[in-house]
């Protein structure tokens, strides 16, 4: 069969300075035969940008690249969304400067946070970042680009997606996150070591999900005519006590992002669901069970990401800039790992595809509120998404999910209605915040929104905060 082409597409790309994921997608996308066009990339540091069109051409470039891309820079919305088919955003919300508040401050009282990007204490301070940002660009996709397929890398995930629909409920966008593709490899890694079937690609490990992203769980999962839930019960019952560490060195629990999978084995003794996001996300959804200290989280088998290594990581990412854009790096075509070209191709009618994805719940959770945006299964197709149902969330997972999803949605309302009170009762209300003293939680929220109050909007701050895209 000869293969099909669509030729200049259109992608915006919001973030387009980006160190590092956005290389990954020019990767996938000068690979792919089936697909060209044109990324205009639109970033507030425009410098980045501009260096990233340079290492986009190189990639196009490349001679085993398979289409041609071209690479433009925008310097306002407006122009890179006009005309767009797609559009891509990936951004941080503040800087790692902020982030380093979100993380490290609420250690003041006792609360220790693993990644701090999506809910605790430092969830919802990048939260209060992120919603005025993603309220600018919702606006500027329903004005210039309103028919547009709108892709999210952000997090918080769900706080994006969220005011996303809430400010243009007309968009047609989706939310995709790569913690169930590392779960489906946990599952290959099982069916090696537990079965001797080795090489299992994870693509070929088939997977019913639910929940919200980053508190992710499998309600099934299979392999050819292999039902994996009755293996991976023998699978947890055999590590749960020392995790699952094999191919790792001594030194494991030095990576910031390592895990063991212990907190994935105990929630699943405790619900009977296969929990699919990193235990690093997965501990800050829960009190402080995995989190009550440092030495809590190593018994568990996980470690907390310091700042520190984010900056260090981010200086690294320069550096490597730097050398691809002198040429003494060479570009490469390696890919990415994500899906999103691929959904981007499905919906372009180039292959019906089925993917975990977020967006607003139309029922495919009964049990949580319409509207609300879950991360479940979906049929992506020519021109359309279709939620797989994944039915009720079972007893005891229903309340743990829900809890937060009231929260997301009150946090975003409040945002949005300008609720400085509700914003802070979301704050307090956190399982990680649990065991603080509700004065000693006031005084943190208070600190905290001092020490980010440069991206934050003046109702917050009673200053001059900015957050511009």
């Amino acid at each position: 069969m000869q293969h099909q082409k669509v030729k200049d597409l259109r992608i915006a790309y919001i973030g387009g300075g980006s160190r590092g994921w956005a290389w990954g997608f020019m990767q996938d996308l000068a690979a792919d035969e089936e697909i060209n066009g044109v990324v205009s990339l639109y970033d507030i540091d425009d410098d980045a940008a501009r260096k990233n069109a340079v290492i986009g051409e190189k990639i196009s470039n490349h001679p085993e690249a398979k289409s041609p891309w071209r690479y433009e820079v925008a310097d306002t919305l407006k122009t890179a969304l006009t005309g767009a088919d797609f559009v891509v955003i990936s951004i941080l919300p503040g800087t790692f400067d902020e982030m380093q508040v979100d993380v490290h401050e609420p250690e003041s009282v006792g609360v220790w946070q693993s990644v701090g990007d999506t809910v605790g204490p430092g969830g919802i301070m990048r939260a209060l970042r992120t919603i005025p940002m993603y309220v600018e660009i919702a606006q500027a996709i329903r004005d210039y680009a309103p028919n547009a397929w709108v892709i999210n890398y952000t997090n918080p995930m769900t706080i994006c997606m969220r005011t996303l629909y809430a400010v243009y409920p007309g968009i047609r966008a989706f939310g995709c996150c790569h913690e169930v593709f590392s779960t489906q490899k946990l599952l290959a890694a099982m069916l090696e070591d537990q079965h001797g079937i080795p090489g299992v690609p994870r693509e070929q490990i088939i997977t019913g999900v639910t929940g919200i992203n980053h508190f992710t769980f499998l309600y099934s999962a299979s392999y050819g005519t292999m039902d994996l839930l009755p293996l991976y019960r023998q699978f947890v019952d055999t590590y749960y006590d020392t995790g699952f560490v094999k191919g790792k060195d001594d030194n494991w629990m030095n990576n910031a992002f390592d895990t063991s999978h212990r907190v994935k084995f105990d929630l699943f003794k405790r619900y009977g669901l296969i929990a699919a996001a990193g235990d690093r996300h997965l501990a800050e959804f829960m009190p402080p069970w995995y989190l009550k200290d440092p030495d809590t989280a190593r018994f568990w088998g996980f470690g907390l990401t310091p700042v520190s290594w984010r900056k260090q990581d981010l200086s690294r990412r320069l550096d490597k800039r730097a050398k691809l854009l002198s040429g003494e790096t060479p570009v490469e075509l390696t890919p990415s790992g994500e899906e999103g070209h691929l959904l981007m191709k499905a919906l372009l009618g180039l292959g019906d595809m089925v993917s975990n994805v977020n967006i607003p719940n139309a029922g495919q959770i009964e049990n949580l509120p319409m509207g609300a945006v879950v991360e479940t299964n979906a049929l992506f197709c020519r021109d359309g998404i279709a939620p797989v149902m994944a039915g009720p969330l079972p007893a005891g997972v229903d309340a743990l999910i829900m809890r937060h999803v009231l929260g997301q949605e009150a946090l975003v309302k409040a945002v949005l209605c300008e609720d400085r009170t509700t914003v802070r009762n979301v704050f307090l209300n956190d399982p990680q915040l649990s065991r603080v003293d509700v004065k000693d939680g006031e005084q943190l929220f208070e600190r905290m929104v001092a020490g980010t109050a440069k991206y934050l909007p003046t109702w917050m701050t009673g200053q001059g905060g900015t957050h511009g895209t």
